[in-house]
């Protein structure tokens, strides 16, 4: 039988909690260093590399984390989100809602704390502190004073091994999809926005930038195509745990990144009366309203096969864009993120008492014709990558189900360490 001990977080820490600094984040920049705040961290404890700022603050080094440091979220509807250090996401700053505490790697496998502030234990001790339906804060004091049941060092080394098994699989797959992404891009930025094949050829300026004169523009009503949203169910989503992923721009990051944490959920019955929202294949997904009065940011295109799951269904944010051939799909992709459509989308956008955008402005976007060969040639190229992408992103969702199933069992011991092979 596996011995447990009982401790307070401050008996396995160097020293006691400590507040991050209270500075603003400024616009991120590689000359200073990057700002981790509490929107920076996904609810798994892994980074959100999107919209990370930095921090232009002459006290900024004093709140560098180390490896083996551990920031809580204190406020807020993110009170106990975490994030494990370990010195793979390059220099952070941790922000004023965060506390630290430094890990004792003579006390502790640091890394245990990672996983056990993912656990039921560690949730149910969280949402203790709830005051009606809103979600308590937690200072440094009580942090500190956090009880944790642990195993031995061995089990304890152990169950870390298995676990950043899965990690480290999930994490080369999203760094081969970053690479595929970057090349893909590098390819689009040299044929439709350097035009490197025309070099030699007219040019002209037109509504959408200077483009060289052969190729053909149209809007995208010209092309066939269809385009339609999903719909909110009555009582909304999220009160079930599992059924039928119900999912908006919200939830993902961009290519083949998609916080899984976020995922709400409709009921299967629910799901077989819908005419409309299924996310069958390779279409766009568009962020439709969001934002403040006056001020419009679309969650840019989103590119998928049914997300990282096997079905979905889009909320009422989100418009479903599709011509029928998935190569222009995926050219799309890659045309919807230049400055063009960028700049055009916030514009219409703000126009409305409630930011968004309706179908007609996305059908008056201007956009190189499925006709043009260096199109057909771009998506021939691109579409394997794609689909490597998403192959990897829904082998990376089973592995973190498998992972999450199996941590509450090891740690409670009801499944024993040298018993599980790892991926």
């Amino acid at each position: 039988m596996e011995e447990y001990k009982t401790y307070k977080l401050e008996d396995i820490t160097k020293g006691k909690g400590c507040y991050g600094i209270a500075a603003s984040a400024v616009p991120y920049s590689p000359s200073l260093l990057t700002y981790l705040r509490i929107t920076d961290i996904n609810d798994d404890g892994t980074l959100n590399r999107t919209g990370l700022m930095s921090v232009d603050d002459a006290n900024a080094t004093n709140y560098l984390l180390e490896p083996n440091d551990i920031v809580f979220a204190r406020t807020g509807n993110s009170t106990g989100r975490t994030y494990f250090y370990d010195g793979s996401d390059g220099e952070l700053v941790y922000a004023g809602f965060l506390i630290k505490f430094s890990l004792d790697d003579k006390k502790v496998n640091p890394r245990i704390l990672k996983y056990y502030t993912h656990s039921k234990p560690y949730y149910d001790w969280v949402h203790s502190f709830d005051t009606g339906g809103t979600r308590g804060n937690i200072n440094a004091k009580t942090f500190g004073n956090l009880p944790l049941v642990l195993p031995s060092r061995k089990a304890q080394d152990r169950i870390v091994e298995i676990m950043k098994s899965f990690d480290d699989k999930i994490e080369v797959n999203r760094q081969i999809n970053d690479n595929l992404e970057h090349q893909a891009r590098t390819l689009f930025k040299s044929w439709f926005i350097d035009f490197e094949p025309y070099k030699d050829i007219d040019f002209e300026e037109t509504e959408i930038g200077r483009i060289q004169k052969s190729l053909l523009v149209k809007r995208v009503s010209e092309i066939p195509h269809t385009i339609e949203t999903g719909r909110r169910p009555k009582g909304g989503v999220g009160e079930i745990s599992s059924g039928v992923p119900s999912v908006g721009a919200e939830h993902v990051k961009g290519l083949g990144n998609y916080d899984y944490s976020k995922t709400k959920y409709i009921s299967e019955e629910y799901a077989a009366s819908l005419k409309t929202g299924k996310v069958n294949g390779y279409e766009l997904l568009i962020y439709k309203d969001g934002g403040k009065p006056g001020y419009f940011i679309p969650n840019y295109s989103i590119f998928g096969e049914g997300y990282p799951f096997e079905e979905c269904f889009l909320n009422e944010h989100v418009f479903k864009l599709d011509f029928g051939d998935k190569g222009y799909n995926a050219f799309c992709y890659f045309y919807f993120w230049t400055d063009y459509v960028m700049n055009y989308l916030n514009a219409q956008g703000g126009k409305a008492a409630i930011p968004g955008i309706n179908r007609q402005d996305i059908e008056n976007i201007q956009i190189f014709a499925p006709e043009n060969e260096l199109v057909k040639r771009f998506g021939d190229i691109v579409l394997p990558s794609i689909r490597q992408i998403l192959f990897n992103c829904k082998e990376s969702r089973r592995l973190s189900q498998l992972r999450d199933a199996l941590l509450p069992r090891l740690m409670s011991g009801e499944l024993k360490v040298n018993e599980i092979e790892m991926p």
